[in-house]
């Protein structure tokens, strides 16, 4: 990793060049995805087959398209009690977490004779999309609990999860467990841009969802994309990013492998450390490259650390601050002497880890608040997925005749200047009796 002196005009172009990071799709892709949309849209399950039995699993039938019981039990039978252990503890964490998210109707009554509310209901139906993973060896099983448990806690009704089979047609025993102990309501063997087609229209076997969430592909997040106003979504999603802020006390090899975390993810992910510590830089710097060789995914992470990893030294931690808030990462560590002085001031973030002994990876599995986060500079303007995303708000308004009069006059004042004459004449016709 290159240490650079920030502000300079080495580290303004290198920012800049991590900032560009949008999240763009090329002309190709939006057309073979547009494609697999229309063509999951009129032909449903036999399109959802085709491409199962070309890319995932080529014995794929429409009677093989769900979880059975019988698999989903089968399951339980494939997973040791370590893992069982952790996933009760992460379930519980993550429950816990959501459950202070819910939000409640409401009603008002303070201005004479009126009642104005808010009524807070759940959708019908929601589809978690989750990862298979290098053909199923290694199952994102986090996916599945940050995607179904704050659905189950808004009180979604049906609640269904799309993954792609291994080749044996098959889905990894881990996720199946996880989607069981969740609640998920069914589960279907498919995957890529034909799943997101398939919850966002319904075929004969997928129902139609009103909202889809969870991580994927350029395929996935720009079916996503296309689909979104026919569905909610969660987010549009791109690579992984961290950011470090540190001061002199904070351990090198932590910080080293902090960042190497992220860098593992992608060649685009970013990973990048400000420190007002020059000592600090040069002890990240040689960490990063010793822990680097030991790791499986060396070329990856080289990779990501080459384009779009960086050190920067600033003056002071008020540039660091500043900084922290324009890019407005994905996450961000506090490794300062003193996280909760300065956490109040980071305004654009998708989740900061305070303090030594809170790496990303806690967040990942394990804390409680969910790890689907705005990436991209998008944590200006957006948060974390929650339960929210599951629910919507419907207004309540209720006037008395004594309060209708008092604010007519007013209305149709209002409605006469946008040049609204029906408006105006609703309220009209209700003072002349």
């Amino acid at each position: 990793m290159k240490i650079l002196r920030y502000p300079s005009a080495a580290a303004d172009k290198k920012m800049r060049a991590i900032i560009g990071r949008d999240i763009d799709f090329r002309k190709t892709d939006v057309q073979a995805v547009t494609r697999i949309l229309n063509d999951v849209k009129r032909n449903g399950d036999n399109a959802l087959i085709r491409y199962c039995q070309a890319f995932d699993a080529p014995h794929m039938t429409s009677e093989t398209l769900a979880v059975t019981p019988e698999e989903m039990a089968a399951a339980r039978t494939k997973v040791d009690r370590t893992f069982m252990r952790a996933l009760n503890r992460a379930v519980a964490q993550i429950d816990a977490f959501h459950r202070q998210q819910l939000p409640k109707s409401w009603i008002d009554t303070r201005r004479p004779g009126t009642l104005l509310g808010q009524m807070v209901n759940p959708v019908d139906a929601a589809g978690v999309y989750v990862p298979g993973g290098k053909g199923g060896n290694t199952p994102l099983v986090s996916s599945v609990l940050m995607g179904a448990i704050p659905a189950k806690i808004a009180g979604v009704p049906t609640v269904v999860m799309v993954t792609p089979p291994m080749p044996s047609g098959e889905v990894a025993p881990h996720l199946l467990v996880a989607a069981n102990k969740v609640g998920v309501d069914a589960v279907y063997k498919v995957g890529s841009a034909w799943a997101i087609g398939a919850l966002a229209y319904g075929t004969e076997t997928l129902p139609k969802v009103n909202v889809i969430v969870g991580p994927g592909n350029i395929f996935v997040t720009l079916a996503k994309k296309i689909v979104a106003g026919t569905v909610g979504i969660d987010m549009i999603a791109g690579p992984s990013e961290i950011l470090i802020v540190a001061d002199g006390t904070a351990d090198p090899e932590f910080t080293a492998a902090d960042l190497l975390s992220q860098a593992e993810h992608d060649p685009l992910a970013s990973a990048i450390l400000v420190t007002d510590s020059a000592e600090l830089a040069q002890s990240v710097k040689a960490a990063v490259e010793t822990q680097l060789a030991a790791l499986s995914r060396i070329d990856i992470a080289r990779q990501s650390l080459s384009a779009f990893g960086a050190i920067m030294v600033v003056e002071n931690m008020d540039i660091a601050i500043e900084l922290a808030n324009h890019i407005a990462p994905e996450h961000l560590e506090l490794q300062v002497a003193e996280p909760m002085d300065v956490a109040p001031r980071i305004r654009n973030a998708g989740a900061i880890f305070l303090g030594p002994y809170t790496p990303e990876p806690v967040g990942d599995y394990m804390a409680g608040p969910n790890h689907v986060l705005p990436t991209a500079g998008t944590a200006r303007f957006s948060s974390a997925l929650s339960v929210d995303h599951f629910m919507k708000k419907t207004s309540l308004i209720r006037y008395s005749q004594a309060a209708f009069r008092k604010e007519a006059r007013d209305i149709i004042c209002l409605a006469t200047v946008e040049g609204l004459g029906a408006h105006a004449n609703a309220i009209q016709v209700r003072l002349k009796k």
